[in-house]
């Protein structure tokens, strides 16, 4: 079976920093954080009251399905929009056989906000105040359909679901397909929002979020600092357009980058810790070098899953250090969650379209709120640092002990 390489040629976003790639990169890449304070009802009297919240968004779906969806199922078919539009989608017509054409929805959670408010009327209205919508739009996997349907996509659509790993290893299974010719495109869209009282509970009763920053909210999110006390939660989506090679040189569309490499594991060590010796995060990103046919050498950035965990930051700088050896420790790192928060199951794919920016640009974005390093010997940027860095490496590491990691590769001049 012949072995494809794979390009990106679209991306959009909607998230808590910008509502399109162009904003996103900009509010990152400049150090402005987009975390505040939670007003509303719903989390007054809660014990973490902060996070980042998508601002701004007006939908242009019709009104009779805008009703039936959640705000992250719009998000979602937002950000694919702009992508599949970037990558040459005009006016319903698709650039790729839409037969070989997929679409893989990735998240930890899905829309449980539709889940939550069917909960809460079955229990206070009964049965017939469940909406009959539930069924069609209730699930992780339903924007993967919606999104289909939107474009008429004809080959497979489907969720992916590895709690915060899922954007990663939603770009890693596309690039599996294309490769060995199941596709000639694949649109992956990470989406996450649990943004809600009872998810902020679990997480706070875990003690797994930053607290104690209500008065300077944009202070929370501090990875890889002696201050981190846990990880601040954010919402949004964003996607990415993959095809082939063959593909995207036919139609002679800009390339802004190579999917080059993927690995994933499992810790099999914990329900939400991660292995302190950070071996499973090690063994993806060994896997991912191996499907690039790299080496530790080669890297030149590191986009950090860096959550601010006191357990997590540690852990993958251990495993960081595994995986790439002697060189690990000058490598430059950025870790954006500072700037964005943790958008769960949908950080994979915001990371990737930060460190395609990163790249296509020249610079490599800060980690903003390191004002002391806990992990002093090691190249975490505090600054926009321009850089002629080609080959970056993205990780991701979930609850559950799921990792992902990506290679990106600069795209080739004039691409």
């Amino acid at each position: 079976m012949p072995v494809n390489r794979v390009v990106i040629t679209g991306m959009g976003a909607i998230t808590p920093s910008g509502l399109d790639v162009e904003t996103l990169w900009d509010a990152v890449v400049t150090g402005r954080s987009a975390i505040t304070t939670l007003t509303g009802p719903e989390f007054d009297g809660l014990a973490v009251r902060i996070g980042g919240r998508v601002r701004g968004f007006e939908t242009t779906l019709p009104t009779v399905l805008a009703r039936r969806l959640t705000p992250v199922q719009h998000w979602a078919l937002a950000a694919a929009d702009q992508a599949l539009f970037q990558a040459g989608a005009r006016d319903g017509a698709l650039p790729w056989n839409r037969e070989r054409t997929a679409v893989i929805a990735a998240t930890g959670s899905g829309p449980v906000d539709a889940m939550q408010a069917a909960t809460r009327a079955l229990d206070e209205r009964g049965p017939r105040a469940v909406p009959l919508s539930l069924s069609m739009h209730g699930a992780p996997d339903a924007a993967a359909a919606l999104i289909s349907q939107h474009h008429r996509i004809l080959g497979p659509a489907q969720g992916v679901s590895a709690t915060c790993a899922s954007g990663t290893i939603g770009l890693g299974e596309a690039l599996r397909r294309i490769r060995h010719g199941y596709a000639d495109a694949v649109v992956v869209v990470g989406m996450e929002d649990c943004l809600n009282g009872v998810n902020l509970s679990s997480n706070a009763n875990m003690r797994a979020l930053a607290s104690g920053y209500d008065a300077d909210p944009t202070r929370a999110s501090r990875p890889f600092d002696t201050g981190h006390s846990g990880f601040v939660m954010a919402q949004g989506a964003a996607a990415l357009v993959l095809e082939s090679t063959a593909t995207a040189q036919a139609r002679g569309v800009q390339v802004l980058a190579e999917l080059a490499g993927f690995g994933a594991s499992s810790d099999a060590y914990h329900p939400t810790a991660p292995d302190p010796a950070g071996a499973g995060g090690a063994r993806a990103i060994r896997a991912a070098l191996a499907d690039a046919r790299l080496e530790p050498r080669d890297v030149d950035h590191i986009n950090a899953h860096g959550t601010g965990t006191v357990a997590g930051d540690a852990a993958e700088m251990n495993a960081l250090e595994a995986a790439l050896g002697t060189v690990a420790r000058g490598i430059p790192i950025s870790a954006t969650k500072s700037s964005t928060g943790h958008l769960l199951g949908a950080s994979g794919t915001v990371e990737a379209v930060i460190t395609i920016e990163g790249l296509r640009r020249g610079i490599l974005p800060p980690t903003i709120n390191l004002d002391d390093p806990a992990f002093p010997e090691w190249n975490v940027l505090t600054a926009p640092t321009p850089a002629t860095a080609r080959t970056a490496l993205s990780t991701s590491f979930g609850f559950g002990g799921h990792n992902g990691a990506i290679i990106l590769r600069k795209a080739p001049d004039g691409a």
